[in-house]
């Protein structure tokens, strides 16, 4: 499944900035940083199920917003890209 995640953590103290931290590198192991809180995963349904356990284990319901969009291949083949950083996909290995 492919699965568009964004979050919004409050970073007014270094709690909040340690969280927002250990979301973004959960959310590098699975997939590809499309903006600075919004990522682009390919996932099986067991890999989704750590990832999402993962990630709400780490926020903070009172302070933090993370949302998951579900996206099938019609939709995302009609995304489009305008601007800096051109687009990778998330099906491709990443060679560095």
């Amino acid at each position: 499944m492919f699965i568009l995640i964004t979050y919004d953590v409050n970073t007014e103290d270094s709690a909040g900035r340690k969280r927002l931290r250990r979301i973004a590198k959960i959310c590098v192991n699975y997939g590809i940083r499309v903006q600075n809180s919004v990522f682009e995963c390919q996932a099986d349904a067991a890999q989704w199920r750590v990832l999402k356990a993962k990630l709400l284990s780490e926020i903070d319901n009172e302070k933090d917003s993370l949302r998951f969009y579900f996206l099938n291949d019609n939709q995302r083949a009609k995304a489009e890209h305008h601007g800096a950083k051109g687009t990778i996909s998330v099906d491709q290995p990443l060679v560095l």
